[in-house]
């Protein structure tokens, strides 16, 4: 290769172009075939209205048939420097500034102030693109116009491997934080259980939030009504929920044992759920219309209704601590 541009060897830079072919990648359909790209190859001093169809092409900013008008294209959006013309050689320097443009590639603090070929090129060289002692005003042959395109995708590629990588990781430890935030939680309502001797409440830790469980729950006979002996266990999870902070939502969802009829059980399952909800408004745990409520009849058991102990176990109120 007469010029010597970046490692100096055709052979790499045609192995190059036929990879990138191979692929279905950053080989535009300007030069779709091989016989095109060896001809691109050939070609010593490319024109500006030749290399403004490769770059668009190559770019997804359009396909032209006409170079006159991919070049007209390109002019109109200040893409190439003024004094650039459809016939002249491009030169490095003009080619760095339509590349930086067509892949919007940012171009670094300098190129957004001055938006100059200069620092277009300076772009360039920091990401690799151009590399050795090359004159910005050197001319460009159509094996440095495909290296430089294939490094532009290569360059592209790995940022984008780069922020997903990056995405990945900040989701994972965005994970792990709620995780702790949640075991920490349920942690602090247990201890405050414990503490109290309150008996068959439970805390669970499920995808949707923390769940404080109040297994066995007694209302009276045939009715929606807590009597007092709830209310005290029920006084003590308002006290854990008003100290909550940033006042999370709250669902409350009504269970049954399976007993009575389907209809019946949905029916008083879900006003059980709305007395508890209630209630917690009355403690002031959160105002009228800021609690959700849900009534399961006996469609969720946690237990099997063939024993006394499993009755009592799907016989439940379950307060939900939702995410916000």
């Amino acid at each position: 290769m007469k010029n010597g541009f970046f490692l100096g060897k055709r052979v790499w830079v045609v192995a190059f172009a036929a990879l990138l072919l191979s692929a279905g990648a950053g080989i535009p359909a300007a030069a779709s075939t091989a016989a095109e790209i060896e001809m691109l190859l050939e070609t010593q001093a490319l024109t500006y209205a030749q290399v403004s169809r490769f770059v668009l092409d190559a770019a997804d900013q359009g396909a032209f048939a006409d170079p006159a008008q991919a070049f007209a294209f390109v002019q109109e959006r200040n893409w190439l420097p003024r004094r650039a013309s459809a016939e002249a050689p491009a030169t490095l320097n003009g080619v760095a500034l339509l590349l930086v443009q067509s892949f919007d590639l940012g171009g670094g603090l300098m190129f957004s102030l001055t938006r100059s070929a200069h620092f277009a090129y300076r772009e360039l060289e920091h990401i690799g693109v151009i590399h050795g002692r090359r004159g910005q005003n050197q001319q460009v042959s159509g094996d440095i116009l495909l290296y430089m395109t294939g490094r532009i995708l290569g360059h592209l590629e790995a940022e984008q491997d780069r922020l997903a990588l990056a995405g990945t990781r900040r989701e994972r430890r965005a994970a792990a934080r709620l995780e702790a935030q949640r075991l920490a939680l349920a942690a602090q309502i247990y201890a405050h259980l414990e503490e109290q001797e309150i008996e068959d409440v439970f805390v669970d830790i499920t995808e949707e939030g923390i769940t404080i469980r109040l297994s066995d729950i007694q209302f009276l006979a045939d009715s929606a009504e807590i009597p007092a002996s709830e209310q005290e266990k029920l006084d003590e999870i308002a006290e854990i929920l008003r100290g909550i902070p940033g006042r999370p939502s709250l669902r409350i969802t009504g269970h049954t044992a399976l007993a009575g009829t389907p209809a019946g059980r949905l029916l008083v399952s879900a006003e059980r759920a709305q007395a508890v909800a209630d209630y917690m408004v009355l403690l002031g745990v959160r105002a009228p219309g800021e609690i959700q409520t849900a009534g399961y009849g006996s469609e969720r058991p946690i237990a099997s209704n063939a024993t006394t102990e499993g009755m009592a176990l799907n016989r439940r109120v379950e307060i939900m601590i939702l995410e916000n």
